[in-house]
């Protein structure tokens, strides 16, 4: 079964019990420097393979930019 999602608002659809660490490696991130809220909530990153993604979910997902 899937669950629906949004990712930087575009839709996405991923299994049910997918863990968020476990998307961020489908979708590309894997190790990157990133940060991720879900439902405006953000969450820390040594919580990424407890963190369970719901239906509905809204992930937003940020790359740092360096220079100055």
């Amino acid at each position: 079964m899937k669950i629906q999602l949004s990712v930087n608002n575009e839709p996405h659809e991923i299994a049910i019990n997918t863990s968020l660490g476990d998307a961020l490696t489908r979708w590309g991130y894997g190790d990157g420097k990133i940060a991720v809220a879900i439902n405006g909530e953000f969450v820390p990153r040594s919580t990424y393979s407890e963190r369970l993604l719901q239906q509905g979910d809204l992930i937003d997902i940020v790359k740092p930019v360096g220079g100055g």
